[in-house]
């Protein structure tokens, strides 16, 4: 296996604004090119996608900004041609002239070297079958492919003659739902969907046995097993109180020693008190705030509704903010109307010194807060709102991820360019937005350094990766960041 890790094999997150020196993805497979629209939902998607043009014209531009960030010596002196390869094989792992980085991991890539060991290939090839329901033969056919091939089967569900054995897993691009890099500590998620536990297994496989990560098996952290569960009904109540479901999307590591979890759509309140006691247990923070936002399909995860940009900024669906908080204040119907449980948001913080919780009003006194007094920051506090605020954009633009932007280090983020209102946010309070092929060109004529920008916008082409939903937060697994 390729085992070396010149960064090292610990975890180190303690931010989200942090520069980023090490991240985990997933390209999209073969198998994304297979949902068909009876199953999209089924599967999680809420459209079909061309292939091609999300790899070519979307994603590949993303790997590639990666790369000039985080391990620049790889693509330096070859963006011009790899931008007018059509073959794009330096994108594709398995191939010849792949770019394997220790820097920019690729989940595929590291389960194939997995799969290099016989006694884990026989292993992990039996638990997948036996999950996806397959006959023993087959399992045995499973065993002769070779390891980088039997990678793609694995997640792609496509066998090498192009036949499909089991359903792709086309949610494994948002490899930030896979888990979350506490300080030192990853802690793994407990899948809401059925349709999402391969990638779930292949994560654990991966993390508990790739040599990369071997320095740090103990501080892999995972839930408690479900007790007794599967004994009560299968309905809302017992999903949210009796059942743990936990995806990192809902989790983030804001500020030292304090980590957000949502409760969502995805996210259990049980997991959620799983989560707060083993994470208090271990001493891993000492704050955690809780957020409960509306269960519907518009807010599936935490990071849906918010992002940070920088110690200072953050971008915001207004109509969780504190505008909506002092408007409902005034209107008649929030006090004599008849709520509804999952449309309300509710903001409670726990310490590990402390037995009582904090309530918070909303989420921009909350955002202040950590700003100001976790990330030290003496600028005042900005919030850039998804459609500048305005109805129906904020919610159109919400819809296709404007407020899941990824940040390379503090104030430098990647988002998608269709969300044109949410950009004229960002230039308005001070950023420039540029586009990534455009960056890409800079950065290789030498007019520009990776290091020289600040308070910058990337947008990145997105006309098939946002039917996914799902930006670059949920795109991408942040390993190490730099402390602040």
């Amino acid at each position: 296996m390729h085992a070396e890790n010149t960064l090292g094999s610990e975890f180190s997150v303690s931010s989200e604004t942090g520069t980023l020196r090490k991240v985990l993805i997933h390209s999209p497979d073969r198998g994304v090119g297979k949902v068909i629209p009876s199953k999209a939902l089924d599967w999680l998607f809420e459209d079909i996608v061309h292939l091609d043009t999300m790899r070519r014209r979307e994603y590949d531009f993303y790997v590639m900004l990666l790369l000039w960030f985080l391990d620049p010596e790889k693509i330096r002196g070859r963006t011009r041609d790899l931008l007018a390869d059509r073959e794009r094989t330096f994108f594709k792992p398995g191939s010849d002239s792949y770019f394997r980085s220790d820097k920019v991991l690729e989940f595929e890539v590291l389960l194939a070297d997995l799969l290099e060991d016989p006694f884990l290939k026989q292993r992990l090839t039996s638990s997948v079958c036996g999950i996806e329901r397959c006959s023993y033969l087959t399992q045995d056919y499973l065993n002769t492919l070779v390891p980088a091939e039997l990678s793609r089967v694995l997640l792609s569900g496509t066998l090498p003659d192009g036949r499909m054995l089991f359903s792709p897993v086309p949610n494994l691009i948002f490899t930030r739902d896979l888990g979350v890099v506490i300080y030192d500590h990853l802690l793994l998620n407990k899948p809401a969907t059925p349709v999402r536990t391969r990638e779930s297994l292949l994560a654990q496989y991966l993390f508990f046995n790739h040599p990369f990560f071997a320095a740090s098996r103990s501080s892999i952290l995972e839930l408690p097993d479900d007790t007794q569960s599967f004994l009560r009904p299968d309905d809302k109540f017992s999903r949210e109180f009796h059942s743990a479901t936990l995806e990192g999307g809902d989790l983030m590591m804001v500020a030292p020693g304090h980590l957000l979890i949502g409760n969502s759509e995805r996210t259990s309140l049980y997991a959620v008190q799983q989560t707060v006691e083993l994470l208090f247990e271990k001493g891993v923070v000492s704050k955690i705030t809780v957020i409960k936002i509306p269960k519907k399909r518009d807010y599936m995860h935490l990071d849906t509704i918010l992002t940070p940009v920088s110690r200072n900024v953050w971008v915001l669906l207004k109509s969780l903010g504190r505008h909506s908080d002092r408007q409902r204040k005034k209107d008649v119907m929030h006090y004599f109307a008849a709520g509804q449980i999952e449309e309300q948001l509710e903001i409670l913080q726990f310490t590990s010194s402390s037995g009582s919780p904090r309530r918070y009003d909303n989420l921009e006194d909350l955002l202040t807060e950590i700003s100001v007094q976790d990330l030290k920051s003496s600028e005042p506090v900005k919030f850039i709102y998804s459609g500048k605020g305005d109805f129906p954009y904020s919610e159109r633009e919400q819809w296709t991820d404007s407020c899941n932007v990824l940040a390379i280090r503090d104030g430098v983020v990647f988002g998608y360019d269709r969300n044109d209102k949410t950009l004229e946010a960002f230039r308005e309070a001070g950023f420039e937005v540029i586009d990534a092929e455009h960056l890409l060109i800079q950065f290789e004529a030498g007019h520009r350094h990776p290091d020289s920008l600040h308070q910058v916008l990337i947008r990145f082409p997105s006309a098939e990766l946002s039917r996914a939903r799902g930006g670059f937060h949920c795109l991408s697994l942040p390993l190490v960041r730099d402390p602040w």
